[in-house]
């Protein structure tokens, strides 16, 4: 790949045979892919060594974000190979789909206006678990001119260090926050109708999805923080979800209850009618209850983030693997 070299940014932490996977997807069609492992126990940097990619450790006595390891690789993929001006970053649990990477390359050759091209994310294993696939249902997304992607993502190089990169602070959402500001600077992201990484979430147990729903809430809380304001409004709407259905209307109705006696449980019919609703949009008994009980999981990751903020510190990365 001459015109517009191409570079890989991957990034993992105890991942073995799910890098892998990851790695020979790209290292025989882009030599110039560098592997940030965040401090993993398994031996993923050294297999990554041997499979032929370049290599960065990350500090871990600084604080952990994927966000950094993105902006680690980034900076030592452009160190090794300057003439790089397109990169795929791919989370190392995601093996890339044949034909993604010329399909990418390709579109943002033809639409110069456009800083970052992405495609359709697929679970591996959809049907070996509820949370599965519910994964793979979550990143069904519309097609066309975005307003953000996910970890995996092809970039321009260029447009990415004119905004400084990822916020290295976030535990959770900093793609999407990272959108916000390449879309201040004017700059477009595009969904390509395209299969684009096969996932390997490996979700079997409930607890695995309640960590991810609080990673999700935390992101939800952190996004309308930074870019809450008008007109970006940037996640306020799925914030305010999360402290509706979590925190304001169960405290109203224990409230009334208390005012006005038993009779003002009925405010707690408003949870049933809410899984309908989502039940006649998604068709789907299963992905309705995930999602009601899941505004508690995010409220819970909204709460951590304020009160990390309120003391000035950055969270402990949320991780449920």
């Amino acid at each position: 790949m001459h015109e517009n070299k191409l570079g890989v940014v991957a990034i993992g932490r105890n991942e073995g045979q799910r890098l892998q996977r990851c790695l020979n997807s790209v290292l025989s069609v882009v030599p110039a892919t560098v592997y940030v492992d965040s401090g993993s126990s398994d031996g993923s940097n050294r297999m990554a060594v041997e499979m032929g990619a370049e290599v960065v450790d990350l500090d871990m006595s600084q604080p952990f974000t994927a966000a950094r390891a993105r902006n680690e690789g980034l900076h030592r993929l452009l160190l090794r190979h300057p003439d790089v001006d397109l990169v795929q970053f791919v989370d190392g649990d995601c093996e890339i789909v044949p034909g993604w990477l010329e399909a990418a390359r390709d579109f943002l050759k033809d639409h110069p206006s456009h800083a970052v091209v992405c495609g359709r994310r697929r679970e591996r294993h959809p049907e070996r678990s509820i949370y599965n696939r519910m994964c793979d249902e979550e990143w069904n997304t519309p097609i066309g001119d975005t307003l953000s992607c996910g970890g995996d993502a092809m970039m321009r190089s260029t447009a990415l260090q004119a905004v400084g990169g990822y916020r290295e602070s976030m535990i959770a959402g900093e793609e999407p926050e990272l959108c916000v500001r390449l879309r201040q600077k004017d700059w477009r992201i595009h969904r390509l109708d395209k299969e684009m990484t096969l996932h390997d979430a490996n979700l079997s147990r409930f607890s695995q999805w309640w960590k991810r729903a609080v990673r999700s809430g935390h992101a939800y809380a952190e996004g309308a923080w930074l870019h809450g304001a008008p007109p970006e409004r940037h996640w306020v709407r799925e914030a305010r979800r999360a402290w509706l259905w979590g925190v304001i209307l169960p405290l109203a109705t224990l409230a009334a209850m208390i005012g006005f006696g038993p009779w003002a449980a009925l405010f707690a019919l408003a949870y049933p009618l809410q899984w309908l609703r989502l039940f006649l949009r998604n068709g789907s008994a299963h992905s309705s209850t995930f999602m009601l009980i899941g505004k508690f999981a995010e409220v819970y990751g909204a709460m951590k983030f304020h009160i990390s903020r309120l003391r000035g510190v950055t969270g402990p990365i949320i991780e449920y693997k």
